[in-house]
């Protein structure tokens, strides 16, 4: 916890110009809040306040609702995924910020508060909860983390069941060699993109 402390500290400093850029043109681009908010379970299955930079229009989740109606391919997509490639829901902006995952930056801030670490599992929907089955019970012993063994593994070309399996792998042999693989792993998956939608 001192550890994710002090690097959530120093790099919310360090970006501070980066996050002043980004919010700046998120506003110019794409008319509204900068910061996007969602409730998200964290550590005992406790709700919290996740932040991310807004990478969506305004009307997302009515959009996501009519093209889960509408068209079959999304639904079987989302039901598999809980995620759509090349999500239409993006603006130009957001595409990019998502590929380069500069969206996920605020989440220093739910590091430094204790909601959040640097590296565990991802934090997720309370409507997906059921999908961990009775895993989740040892989900919730952690703090999610910024990034994990999923993102480094697949990112977002992996299933949602695959995505919880590779969570539940990291719980079982969770050790700090396996934090710093992940951080440095990290890197490069963002550097190079592979795996972003």
């Amino acid at each position: 916890r001192g550890g994710d402390f002090s690097r959530a500290a120093v790099g919310l400093v360090s970006l501070r110009t980066v996050f002043m850029l980004i919010s700046l043109d998120i506003r110019l681009y794409a008319p509204g809040p900068a910061l996007y908010r969602r409730t998200r379970l964290g550590r005992g299955g406790r709700p919290f306040t996740m932040l991310k930079f807004r990478s969506m229009r305004l009307d997302a989740d009515s959009l996501l609702d009519a093209l889960l109606e509408t068209d079959p391919g999304f639904r079987r997509a989302w039901q598999r995924n809980q995620k759509l490639w090349n999500d239409p829901r993006c603006t130009r902006l957001g595409a990019f910020l998502r590929r380069s995952s500069l969206d996920e930056l605020p989440h220093l801030w739910n590091v430094l508060r204790g909601e959040m670490s640097l590296v565990g599992p991802r934090p997720i929907l309370p409507s997906q909860q059921a999908q961990y089955g009775v895993f989740f019970e040892r989900y919730a012993s952690l703090r999610p983390g910024l990034t994990g063994l999923w993102q480094v593994m697949g990112r977002n070309r992996l299933s949602f069941a695959g995505r919880v399996f590779l969570d539940q792998v990291y719980i079982s042999q969770r050790s700090l060699l396996l934090d710093a693989y992940i951080l440095l792993r990290t890197i490069w998956v963002v550097l190079s993109g592979r795996g972003a939608c």
